[in-house]
């Protein structure tokens, strides 16, 4: 992403707004941690794509603009939610399985760090520069401190398994969003439906032939709460807000929703799921933090525009 030095001004309500979609996307990481300790990561991940998909066809509906595609449209929508939501979504139900909400959060603020990292590599436009690059290496230095070097001795082997599940993830996401690129002139709505419509369309026979989720135990009216908040909140009413602040404060504002995201899932998981959070989870957030600072680049122009103006 080349620097943006022309970002439209925020003001109250579009803080207000970008608070609300980090609490949001935060808590689907809490959400997750309640529904994996009932249903398998197929499951779950099915529920919350099918149920999104539903609200956000009936708000097509509403608006007389539903959604129609050709075949080569279709075919494209299935590798977006291949991208955007089987793949990522399932890794991190399953990496939650093995690793505290607040971790998996920490571990998929990477995802900017991974689109850069794909962007370089698939498209002409889009290199890494000498500033990406340092941010690049402190988000991958937090990663490392938020493992910790007993994942690799064999003493948290099981943790392990869940970041690894987690990081990949953001890489996927990272494909996801290079591949996006290629929906521009469709509405931002409809893309949002399209991709979690063809989710739901992949995720059913997956659901199926490995959950077998008839065989299943009946959910707690905990588990259904938790599937319908991360269905209708975190995910169609979060695509509403996304797309919104899209429209009145720019992609690249957008972008700070990453800063916080982490945090809101931390604040979740210390108050409702007795996680601890650790100074390693701490440390590990503020230099992932300091690499999208680096990789955003608005920092250090408020610090230059404060050193000019003394």
């Amino acid at each position: 992403m080349p620097p943006q030095t022309t970002a439209p001004r925020m003001g109250a309500r579009e803080w207000a707004l970008m608070l609300a979609l980090s609490a949001l996307w935060g808590g689907s990481f809490f959400f997750y941690k309640v529904l994996v300790e009932e249903l398998p990561p197929f499951t779950v991940v099915l529920g919350r794509v099918s149920i999104a998909a539903l609200a956000l066809h009936i708000l097509l509906l509403a608006r007389r603009d539903p959604l129609r595609l050709t075949a080569q449209q279709g075919k494209s929508f299935l590798v977006l939610g291949l991208l955007n939501n089987v793949i990522p979504f399932s890794l991190i139900a399953f990496g939650e399985i093995h690793i505290a909400s607040g971790s998996a959060a920490i571990l998929n603020a990477t995802t900017p760090i991974f689109t850069i990292l794909v962007a370089h590599v698939f498209t002409p436009d889009e290199k890494i520069t000498p500033a990406k690059g340092l941010g690049v290496l402190a988000a991958f230095l937090g990663v490392a401190v938020l493992i910790g070097p007993e994942a690799f001795s064999g003493l948290g082997r099981e943790n392990l398994l869940g970041d690894a599940a987690c990081l990949l993830a953001a890489l996927v996401y990272g494909l996801g969003a290079t591949y996006g690129r290629r929906f521009k002139g469709i509405a931002p709505l409809k893309i949002a439906t399209g991709q979690v419509t063809a989710a739901t369309i992949i995720l059913l026979p997956l659901s199926v032939l490995v959950d077998r989720p008839w065989g299943l135990p009946m959910p707690s009216a905990g588990a259904w709460a938790a599937l319908l908040a991360i269905a209708l909140l975190s995910t169609a009413l979060a695509y509403l807000l996304f797309f919104r602040i899209l429209a009145v404060a720019g992609a690249t504002n957008l972008v700070l929703v990453t800063f916080l995201l982490p945090g809101s899932a931390l604040a979740l998981g210390a108050l409702f799921l007795d996680e601890v959070v650790t100074l390693r989870a701490v440390m590990g957030m503020a230099l992932i933090g300091l690499g999208l600072a680096a990789i955003d680049g608005r920092p250090w122009s408020v610090a230059r525009r404060l050193l000019d103006g003394r």
